[in-house]
This record gives C-alpha cells, structure tokens and sequence, in this order.
C-alpha cells in the first residue's frame, strides 16, 4: 500500500516471486471511468473506489480459500478502504511502502506508461491514513532502499514466528 509512484508494483513483484504466490495489480482492476478520471487528472472519490475495492477484497479472498495466499498491489489509502479488503481477507498483511513526498515525486516524473497524472499525487497524500495500532501491517521507510532490501525486510516480517506476522500491530521498518 501506499500512494502512487512509492514502489508497489515493483516491490509487489519482486515479493510475490520471493514468496512463490501469486500477483495482482490492482491498476487491472480499475473500470475505465476510473481510469479515464485519473488520466485527466481527477481524483477518484469513495464511489468510484469502492467497486474496485470489491473486486481486489475478492481476490484476496479467492487466494486464501484456495490456500496459496497472494501479493496485491494496493493504494489502501485510508483506513475503511483496508477494512474493505480485511473483509475478503481477514488475515491480509499491509506492507505501507512510505516515502516523503519530494522522494515520490521524483519517481513519478520519471514514470512513463502509466494513467495516474502525477498533478494527482497531493490529493493521495491528503487522503493517506497512515496504518494504526491494531491493524495488521508494517510500515516500511523507502529512504535509498533498492527494491530487493524491501522485499528481504517484507520476508522477514512475514515470516511465521519470531518477528513474523503474529498479531496485529505496526511496525516500523526504518
């Protein structure tokens, strides 16, 4: 989770090929409305957000019933959005890729192929609702990480036992 242009897909990738489960983009999700918005730099609201929340909670809830567990990128950005997808998913994992804002932007600007209009990337830090205390998650601090530094800290904290996803709770990795 997190806004656009932190690294979900390419640390999602990465993790769900570490971790032998499969992947999902949440971008394959969105409807064309949503799309065509977000090209023409306007900002979902919750009604547009909230079908697309569905079908990702499904997903999640697909991976689970056939035993294989999953990686989905998501922005998540606030805390009902997660509850939405907890509800296909109780034990889903949020791994919050969390980065200042002069950092993403620069990603952004570098981007290429991709629908969001970076003018949109204010709105999703004004949206984002950082992870809270009793949601099962951890934030993970891009700083100069490479990609595969944060899918080996993701790993480890998905790991079953010691510093594993025990119970819920955040953690800060950083």
């Amino acid at each position: 989770m997190g806004v656009s242009g932190v690294g979900k897909t390419t640390v999602a990738k990465l993790l769900a090929e570490r971790l032998g489960v499969p992947y999902a983009e949440a971008d394959d999700f969105h409807p064309a409305a949503n799309i065509a918005k977000m090209r023409a730099g306007i900002p979902l609201d919750d009604a547009d957000r909230a079908p697309w929340l569905r079908a990702l909670a499904g997903w999640l809830r697909d991976r689970g019933e056939a035993g294989t567990g999953g990686v989905v990128t998501c922005s998540a950005l606030k805390r009902r959005y997660r509850d939405t997808l907890r509800a296909g998913c109780p034990a889903a994992f949020f791994l919050h890729l969390d980065g200042s804002r002069r950092l993403v932007a620069g990603r952004l600007a570098l981007r290429t192929g991709h629908f969001m209009a970076p003018s949109l990337l204010d709105s999703q830090f004004a949206l984002l609702e950082p992870l809270q205390e009793d949601e099962y998650g951890a934030v993970l601090k891009l700083g100069a990480r490479t990609p595969q530094e944060l899918v080996e800290l993701a790993a480890t904290l998905l790991r079953p036992g010691p510093g594993g996803p025990e119970a819920p709770g955040v953690s800060a990795a950083g």
